[in-house]
């Protein structure tokens, strides 16, 4: 029985050693050059291209420089505050991004597109925030918990209608208003 017992014990400290280990300042600072030089060349790779290609290209690369860095910081001091910047500077990266590439539509389609970056934003921030309060532990934090979740699926539902409403509004007369009830009730507005 002992035996077991060591064994779990070790799997789980394993298991969740990975989180609790941090980068000493000058693995830190290691890798904050890392991230700055890796940043420099796909800012240089973006220099040939034009229009809005180099507007993507230079999201992608601001992006994942930023996260690059939250994850950094986050492993040099890791906190719940810290992983949840990380998924922020996930979901700022992809929102930015897919809005650059929405500049290449036009009318509805490029509305509609905004959109849907919009509600994958706010999933991504949404989500984050319910991680965060999830990570403590408590009685208290367990009614937190609830309230965040409640609160992003609320504001995704939201969002997710939002980008739905703006697909109907391409269609006229019966077709739209069936395209916006079918949204009202799929997300559940009022």
């Amino acid at each position: 029985m002992k035996t077991k017992l060591l064994a779990l014990s070790f799997a789980l400290s394993c298991a969740f050693g990975g989180n609790a280990i941090a980068m000493t300042q000058v693995e830190y600072k290691a890798e904050k050059d890392r991230v700055s030089g890796e940043y420099k060349a796909a800012k240089d790779k973006c220099g040939s291209l034009k229009d809005n290609a180099k507007d993507v290209c230079m999201s992608e690369a601001k992006g994942a420089d930023k996260v690059a860095t939250a994850q950094a910081e986050s492993t040099y001091k890791p906190t719940a505050r810290n992983t949840e910047k990380v998924a922020m500077a996930k979901a700022d990266a992809l929102y930015d991004t897919a809005r650059e590439k929405c500049d290449d539509l036009s009318g509805n389609a490029k509305d509609v597109c905004v959109k849907d970056a919009k509600a994958a934003h706010i999933k991504g921030k949404s989500d984050a925030k319910v991680s965060k309060v999830s990570a403590t532990t408590g009685s208290a934090n367990s009614e937190r918990a609830t309230d965040a979740k409640n609160e992003a699926t609320n504001d995704q539902r939201q969002a997710l209608y939002k980008a739905a409403n703006e697909r109907c509004d391409a269609l006229t007369g019966a077709p739209k208003d069936a395209c916006q009830a079918d949204a009202k009730t799929k997300f559940g507005t009022k």
